[in-house]
């Protein structure tokens, strides 16, 4: 099959997946799905295109469960400040960040799916100034004064190039703040540990029901 344009992903997002509560974050609506296979299979079909990575949009990860519950309990983290939410999927921690007191949130994802879920999320939540970011910001500096990123270190090579960007952002004076449930690439020696979440989740997308998901920030050079 090859690939097609969906014409409206708003619409694909209305009809395949509901709003409910982040169970870390009840605090936050989200469109979620109600199961893993289905909204995937129906994802690649839409798209005419067998072989895509799971639609991380249509999930409360638990990296970005535990980042949201921080930022929404330490509202000063972000409170009037200019924030990037990196690999931002449903949008959970931009939104989080916004209704914490941040001043302005880029949403970024390459993902035009997820685009599409953080705007519909953010109207869901009254989230304004939540804005989804199209473009790829890896590797980037535009001058955001905290960045915030769940769920980056499960492909090697790739956290690598995040972690190097991150360290480079935290070393010029951003505040940056990771969310991660143990996955197998996260520099563990080069961060420090801030809080600790038992973050409820699908057993289709993890090993277990509660993942235990740190919130950490690399260390000072």
């Amino acid at each position: 099959m090859s690939p097609r344009r969906i014409e409206d992903p708003a619409a694909f997002i209305r009809a395949e997946t509901r709003p409910r509560p982040v169970p870390l974050v009840p605090e936050v609506r989200l469109y979620l799905a109600d199961e893993a296979v289905p909204i995937w299979q129906r994802t690649e079909e839409e798209l005419g295109e067998i072989g895509l990575p799971p639609p991380f949009w249509a999930f409360a990860w638990a990296g970005g469960q535990a980042l949201a519950r921080h930022v929404l309990d330490h509202p000063e983290i972000v409170a009037g400040k200019r924030v990037l939410d990196f690999a931002s999927g449903s949008g959970l921690v931009a939104i989080a960040a916004r209704l914490a007191g941040a001043r302005a949130v880029e949403a970024a994802d390459i993902d035009s799916f997820a685009r599409a879920a953080i705007a519909l999320n953010a109207e869901l939540n009254g989230a304004d100034a939540v804005t989804p970011c199209p473009d790829d910001v890896l590797g980037r500096d535009e001058g955001w004064e905290v960045v915030l990123a769940g769920d980056i270190a499960y492909e090697r090579d790739l956290a690598a190039r995040v972690f190097a960007w991150l360290e480079a952002l935290a070393a010029r004076g951003a505040q940056v703040w990771i969310g991660d449930p143990g996955r197998s690439y996260l520099p563990r020696e080069r961060l420090e540990k801030l809080a600790e979440y038992g973050v409820p989740v699908s057993r289709e997308l993890e090993d277990s029901e509660i993942k235990h998901t740190a919130v950490w920030r690399p260390k000072p050079a």
